[in-house]
């Protein structure tokens, strides 16, 4: 079954937008506000804000405040990998989670559940360190900005 045609969606909903925005700084060379960011990667400032906090947090990018404030990378496009860019976004997600009350069984599967997925989580991250945002941007042929 062919990957390309089906959005793959394994991780927190704000990892791709989070992606997006770190490739667009690293192609402008410079400051680019959330709504310049927002407008190139088709998301609301708001949410590019959130996610842009999550990384300044990360250490993966500055704010510069001012009229003439935005983003700037804090390293270069071949020192980010993907894991970072990963970790900062889900350690930041708040996305809710459905609690389901099941009993004693159920606490059990809990606990066990979330040990695997931790696990699947922490393999995830690794694999991910393995791409920087120059890898990433080498696969793929930009327009102008």
């Amino acid at each position: 079954m062919s990957t390309a045609n089906r959005g793959v969606n394994i991780g927190p909903p704000r990892f791709k937008i989070a992606v997006h925005s770190i490739v667009w700084l690293a192609k402008s060379n410079g400051i680019l506000s959330s709504a310049m960011i927002a407008n190139q990667v088709n998301s609301h400032a708001t949410f590019m804000r959130r996610v842009m906090q999550a990384l300044t947090t990360a250490g993966i990018v500055e704010s510069k405040g001012g009229r003439e404030g935005g983003y700037i990378l804090r390293k270069s496009a071949d020192e980010i990998t993907l894991g970072e860019i990963y970790s900062a976004v889900s350690s930041e997600s708040g996305d809710l989670e459905l609690k389901v009350d099941c009993g004693g069984a159920g606490e059990q599967l809990d606990v066990e559940l979330e040990k695997i997925l931790y696990e699947a989580e922490q393999k995830t991250i690794d694999y991910l360190s393995n791409y920087t945002i120059t890898d990433v941007m080498n696969r793929i042929d930009f327009f102008e900005i």
